[in-house]
This record gives structure tokens, sequence and C-alpha cells, in this order.
């Protein structure tokens, strides 16, 4: 790593004098403030008075600009040469700021720009890299008016998205009873010579190889099995493979192992990444065979890898990073006053696999989160837990939305699932029968919304049994009498090839229980290509699942492979979503969704039929914030020397927010890697990179507007205004 102040000493190299010479020769005007400007100071005004002679002349852009407009309208005024313009000033105003990277593990990187062009052009100098010189080279392209914004047509999506299968194509369906079959006879082998001994899982001496195969395909079946049998070593992975990964993926995963990162991946889910290859699905799998396979970057930070979301680090007896005490040191989590997070002390604290690029692997680290499940089952202290905590939020005065996940919440055995269910339904009783004591103001937030957060629909659908079913099935008949009136499976998808058959009968079996489903999708660098989410969002619509949210991806360094720039989501957010788009009158409709659940689908064709759209669009597409909530409300206001965005987040303008906002103000996030890092990646991935050729000039956001669906029911009382459980220093 160079330190910042010894960069105007590093030359550049060759490439980006190439990128130099290229800038110059397309922007005489900038090449003539450099030439003649005595200092970096003077190159900065005189650069910074150039691009005021514009933007003065675009009153709703120089308002943007100052801040004096702000908001999704104010946004959509923007012309693509403001942008450019008021990135560049912003650049030029934090000339010189200094910020702690977590990327660098804290060290402080520096922001000048300008400087970094004009030591170049002087002296040779400034260290700054090819990625930094190719960004800025689009930036004043985009200024100059060269380098224009073309939005693609709805046919030119529709292809992209057909580029991408689904996990219900008859084709890729038999491909992954190919990868059972392959899987079920390694099985067989193991069990037979003894090197897997389970009392459960065995072999009578007179089966059949015939009938040992359709006793294993029974085993299938059941959930229990994938995790007794999950895989936690390299050397079983790469066989359940096919022996398909090559020496650097298993360099890597030796790395890991010997790192103390946890494996698990149960065989189920193994299944569904591709061995033996067909040219219809080359690169199909790559959205989950990167959830499977991890990176250099993340073996490197491991022991090193900081908690994103500060709110997650909890001292007993002491605000979190939001303000809020906490009944527990781990089992509740919250940043909103309307929200709280329920992480039950059960097998739930874990999940059906680890996601490479996981938001907890921080949690992971520290061993806060495993894969121990025997050792996660609850003890004594579980109960005493449990009930401490309802009674914190049967008294909360703002509380409305309980989510009860983990690790994931269908982790949970049937017994601790219900035991939490019933809990939350006794308590939101309770909280009801006192609110008829309090008069009108001082009533209380009753609870109006419980969520469960599993992946194990993508990852483990055997999970949900009829038996799961009726257990949600009869809570959902008991909450309704307690006042709770939307109930919601949070899950996440990560690709359409995640949708197979054994998922939709557990939707249709979730849907039937009288759940609405949606989903947050976590946007990888792999899940990133074009037409890969449009194409989600279609298969996830068809068989009755709501996007929900579409989150850039968390973390530093550590995920630095899987990160896909906050450009690209706006991109995707301006240029693929949009094709999804429907009317207010169509938005609101969605509402009674609630009232009769098993009709989603239905009612999900009927919308998308009726405005003629491909899916519904009704995600947003955002980051989550450490501290402050989920937004993509930004401006790119820095660039370092080797490439990599800084940007600066303001929090969420539509949604209620723990009063700590306007203590901690704005959020400055330095992303993991350059854009032109990220298109690297894409072209390996066999992308065409001129496809993606606006990325280099989105670098503003708004967060989009919440969705009726997902607003919470109006009480028929006025609230108490007082926050409970909280604390400002």
């Amino acid at each position: 790593m160079i330190d910042n102040q010894k960069l105007e000493n590093i030359a550049i190299t060759p490439k980006s004098y190439n990128f130099l010479q290229k800038l110059l020769a397309e922007n005489p005007k900038l090449e003539e403030i450099l030439n003649n400007a005595a200092d970096e100071n003077e190159a900065q005004q005189n650069v910074k008075d150039w691009v005021l002679e514009y933007i003065k002349d675009r009153p709703e852009a120089y308002d943007y600009y100052k801040g004096n407009a702000q908001g999704k309208e104010a946004f959509d005024r923007l012309s693509w040469r403001d942008y450019a313009a008021i990135r560049i000033l912003d650049y030029i105003d934090n000339a010189g700021a200094a910020y702690e990277d977590m990327n660098l593990r804290g060290a402080v990187t520096v922001s000048d720009p300008i400087k970094l062009i004009w030591l170049a052009v002087r002296y040779g100098n400034g260290g700054a890299t090819p990625a930094f010189f190719e960004d800025m080279l689009y930036l004043f392209r985009q200024f100059s008016g060269t380098y224009t914004q073309t939005l693609p047509d709805k046919a030119t999506v529709l292809d992209w998205m057909d580029k991408h299968i689904d996990g219900l194509d008859p084709r890729v369906i038999k491909i992954r009873e190919e990868n059972r079959d392959r899987i079920i006879n390694i099985f067989i082998d193991k069990i037979d010579t003894g090197e897997i001994k389970s009392s459960k899982y065995s072999f009578s001496p007179e089966l059949t190889r015939d009938q040992k195969y359709e006793k294993m395909l029974a085993w299938w079946k059941d959930h229990r099995f994938h995790l007794s049998f999950a895989v936690r070593s390299p050397d079983l992975l790469n066989e359940f493979l096919g022996n398909s990964l090559d020496i650097e993926t298993m360099n890597i995963l030796y790395e890991a192992q010997e790192a103390g990162i946890p494996f698990f991946v149960n065989p189920y889910y193994l299944s569904l990444l591709n061995v033996h290859v067909p040219s219809f699905a080359v690169g199909a799998d790559l959205a989950i065979r990167y959830y499977v396979l991890y990176t250099r970057q993340l073996i490197e930070e491991f022991g090193h890898i900081v908690a994103w979301e500060k709110e997650d680090v909890v001292e007993p007896g002491k605000p979190n990073a939001a303000g809020w005490i906490l009944p527990t040191k781990s089992s509740v989590h919250r940043r909103y006053p309307e929200v709280a997070i329920l992480i039950p002390a059960t097998t739930g604290r874990t999940c059906g696999g680890l996601c490479a690029s996981c938001q907890r692997m921080y949690d992971f680290q520290r061993g806060n989160l495993n894969f121990n499940l025997e050792e996660l089952e609850p003890d004594e202290t579980w109960d005493t837990q449990l009930k401490k905590i309802m009674e914190y939020w049967e008294t909360d005065t703002q509380l409305r939305d309980i989510l009860i996940t983990g690790g994931d919440a269908l982790m949970s055995s049937d017994t601790s699932l219900k035991k939490v269910l019933d809990a939350v339904v006794d308590m939101a009783l309770s909280k009801r029968e006192a609110n008829k004591t309090l008069p009108e103001g001082e009533k209380k937030a009753e609870i109006v919304r419980v969520r469960l957060g599993t992946r194990l629909l993508a990852y483990l659908p055997q999970r949900v049994t009829q038996k799961v079913a009726g257990i949600l099935s009869d809570f959902r008949k008991r909450a309704s009498d307690a006042g709770i009136k939307q109930f919601i499976i949070q899950t996440h998808f990560e690709s359409p090839m995640e949708i197979t058959p054994e998922a939709k009968q557990c939707i249709d079996r979730l849907i039937s229980a009288g759940w609405i489903i949606t989903n947050q999708h976590v946007f990888t660098a792999q899940s990133s290509r074009r037409g890969h989410t449009a194409k989600l969002r279609k298969v996830l619509g068809e068989v009755g699942v709501l996007p929900y949210y579409n989150f850039t991806v968390k973390g530093y360094r550590e995920n630095y492979f899987n990160f896909a720039t906050n450009a690209r989501s706006v991109q995707e957010q301006i240029e693929e979503k949009v094709m999804g788009q429907i009317d207010d009158e169509g938005l609101e409709h969605t509402r009674t969704f609630y009232e009769t659940p098993e009709e989603t689908p239905d009612k999900i064709t009927s919308l998308m039929k009726k405005y003629s759209v491909p899916f519904l669009a009704t995600d947003r597409n955002v980051l989550n914030l450490p501290g402050v909530g989920k937004s993509l409300t930004f401006r790119t206001i820095g660039i370092t020397y080797d490439g990599r965005r800084i940007l600066e987040f303001d929090h969420d303008p539509t949604r209620t927010h723990s009063p700590i906002i306007h203590e901690l103000g704005k959020v400055i996030i330095i992303e993991s890697k350059p854009i032109s890092d990220y298109l690297k990646q894409l072209d390996e991935m066999g992308e065409d990179v001129s496809d993606y050729e606006s990325i280099w000039g989105y670098s503003i956001g708004e967060t989009e507007p919440r969705l009726p669906i997902y607003e919470y029911p109006d009480y028929d009382y006025e609230l108490t205004e007082e926050l409970s459980n909280l604390e400002i220093n």
C-alpha cells in the first residue's frame, strides 16, 4: 500500500500516461488550465470556475449541487452532463479530505483528483493508476458531451434477460437430476465402505444397489439428511462436484480451511452447480457458484474483518450505534424505531450454508455464529432470555414489526420455531390489552407485522414440510386475533437458477399457509450481469414471490471479488428495472395481497399482463448503511489514486429512523474496487463490456419510494410520540 503522503513522488505507469494523453487531447481547455497553473490549488480553482460557468446556466442542476434541491424529482431533472459537472465540483470541494479506509484496515486515504492529474502533467508523478485515469477520462468526456447516455429499449432488455436460464427449465432439471444421482452414488459407496457411519442413514446388508438408490432418493427429500451430510472440507466438495474444480480454486479452498473459515454446503445445493456444462448453460450458475467458493481476498482479510453494521456490536446496558438499549447481547438487533430483529438462541443462529459474501462473516470470524448444530441447541437459559425479550417488546412504544431471522429462522427445529411464534402472539395480545387502558396519544404501537428471514427456500427447500406449513398457518390464525395483519417470509434467491421444482413446491406451501413471500437479492458481480436481476424478478413473479430489495454487497476488502459498484446498481435501476414499473393504481392494488395471500401468484400475473411488463419492479435498489439504514441516496465526492470511488450517502427520507441520524450526519463509503476492475470481471465472465458503457457516468443516486405493499397498516387510535429504550449520547 502506498502512503498518500508519498504519492507525489511516485511516477505514473506508461498505461496511466496513455490515458492521461487521451484526457488532455480530448479536453484542450483542461490541458490549458493544467499547463498554466502554478500549483494544484490554482489548477483546482480554474477547473472549478470552468465548470461553474456551465452549471450556473442550469439552475436546477446548480440548486442540486448546492443542496437546495433534493429528492427523486430533483434528481430526475438532471441531465447526463449535469451528473459530470456536479461530480467534478464535488471532487474539488472535497479535495484533500482524508478518510478512514476500511478496505485498507483503517488506513487513511486522501481524495485529491485534480492534484493527481496536475502532478502527472507537470512532473509525471502522483502515483495515480490506470483505473483512476480511465475513470477521469470518462468523467470529462461526459462533461464535454462526447460521452452520452443511450438508454436500452425494451427489446434489448428482454434479450439480456433471455440469456439467463432458470431452474425450472426442463434442460436444467435434467442436469440437476444427473448431479443428484452422481452425489447419491458417492454416498452409497462411502456408506458401503464405512467411510460414512450413521445410525440413522445406513443400509441393511441384503439391499441391492438399486434398492440403496431408492432409499437414498427418499433421504434426499429429508432436510435432516442434507444437514447431517453437509460438506465441510475442500476435498469432499471437489469430489461431490465430480472433481471439476481447478488447482487454483482448490488451493484457495485449502487456504480458507487453514484460516478457519467454515465450510457448510448441503448436498442439495451442490447439485445446483454445473459440472459438465452444455453450451446453453455456460456461466449460468456463476451467481450461485461464488456463494459456495471462497476468494483470496476473503482469506487475506479473515481475522481482520470488522462489523459492517455497527449496530451489531452490542455492550450490555449501553446503546448500540443507532442509540437503542437492547435486552440481550446477541439475540436482538435494532436500528429503526418500528423494527426489531430476533435471532433465537437455537439452531436458528446458523444457516443452511455459508454464503461467501455473507454480511455476518464478522460473526463467523469471532465464533458467534458457527455450524456446530448440536452445540446450538437451546439450553435452559433461552426460555429466560425469550421471556425477557418479549417483556422488552411489550413495553416498547414504537415497535410494530418483528423480523425473526438468524442465521436463518427456519433452521430452528419445529419445536423451537413454534415456541418463538407462540411467545410473539402472547406478547402481541398482552400489548393490545394493555393499550386499552391508555388514553389517546399515549397508546403504544401494537405488533402489525411478523416476518421470518430465511434462505432455505433456495438452500434447502426440503425444510418446509407440511408440518412447518401447518405451524405457520396456525400462527397466522392466532396472530390475526392479536391484531397482526402482515405475515411475510423474507427470503433470498440470488439467481433464477435457484428456483427449482423443489423450491416452487416449498413456495406453494408457504403461500397456501397464508404468508406473502418477498425476496432480498444481493447484487454481486456475478448476479449484476445485464438482464440477470431482471430475469430473477420475472421468475420470482411467476412463482408468486415479490422482489423486495436489491442490495449492493456489504463489506470491505473481504468482499472485493463479489462487489458490484453502486454505479452499476444505479445503472440497473434506471436502464433495466424500469421495464417492470407500473402506475400508482397498480401499486396501490398490491396492498390487497395481504387479504388473500394464497392468490398472490395470480395477482402478480394479472398485474404483469395488465401493464404488459415482463416483471414487477417492486424492489428498491439500496445499500445497507452502517448504523443508519438502507439508502441509495448518494453523491460521488471523491476518488482514490487507484480509482475507487468515494461516496457520500444520506439516509432514506421515506421511512422513520432513530434520531441518531441527526448526530451521525452523512455516511462515507469507500468502494472496494474501481469500475475498471469490475468491468474486467464481467469480461472474464464472457460479458460484452460495451453493453455496460454508460456505467462510468452514474455518480449520483436517489432512493426509490417505498411501495404501498411494504407500508404498515394504519392504527385506529392516536399513537404516542415517545421513544422508549433509546439513549442518544
